[in-house]
């Protein structure tokens, strides 16, 4: 991995992203009354906390909010949530992460509810590195990125690092 490191977003970037992409899934999902963001901790969570507040300053949709705790280098699921998946039943589920690289941590997340019945299942992302192994694709994301494999996203985001929010290509 190189040491070199090229800031991709900003803290305010990060925060017109948000807000763009919390307006995306309101215009695609106007005809529901509740709307379920899927956190994929740690840094998916937050994000997804980030949209649930944006969302509820816009709209007066309810939005619920899920954390789906996992090993995302396992070659198995194996995840937990907060709370029951049972509140999603016949509603659409928005995933959410911070990078979508191989696809693979948003594939658990889908795993978690192939027992709910659901209305709409739709994917955001801060960042889309377009290196996906698994037929996962972000359907709200911020930037999508062309990097080599070898390159490497990072994001810091206050609530979890205790660093101002940034994007980083390292």
């Amino acid at each position: 991995m190189s040491s070199k490191k090229t800031l991709i977003l900003n803290k305010e970037q990060i925060k017109q992203k948000s807000i763009r992409i919390a307006y995306q899934i309101l215009e695609d999902n106007f005809e529901d009354e509740t709307l379920v963001l899927v956190g994929i901790a740690d840094r998916g969570y937050v994000f997804a906390q980030r949209l649930q507040a944006i969302l509820q300053g816009i709209s007066t949709k309810e939005i619920l909010l899920i954390k789906v705790t996992m090993k995302k280098t396992s070659r198995s699921l194996s995840a937990s949530t907060d709370i029951p998946v049972d509140i999603a039943k016949d509603k659409t589920i928005i995933l959410v992460d911070d990078v979508l690289n191989s696809g693979r941590a948003l594939a658990y997340g889908l795993g978690v509810f192939l027992n709910v019945p659901l209305k709409k299942m739709r994917t955001a992302v801060l960042i889309d590195r377009s290196h996906h192994k698994f037929p996962i694709f972000s359907d709200y994301y911020g930037t999508k990125l062309s990097t080599i494999l070898r390159e490497h996203v990072t994001v810091t985001l206050e609530e979890f690092d205790k660093e101002e929010d940034a994007a980083w290509l390292i």
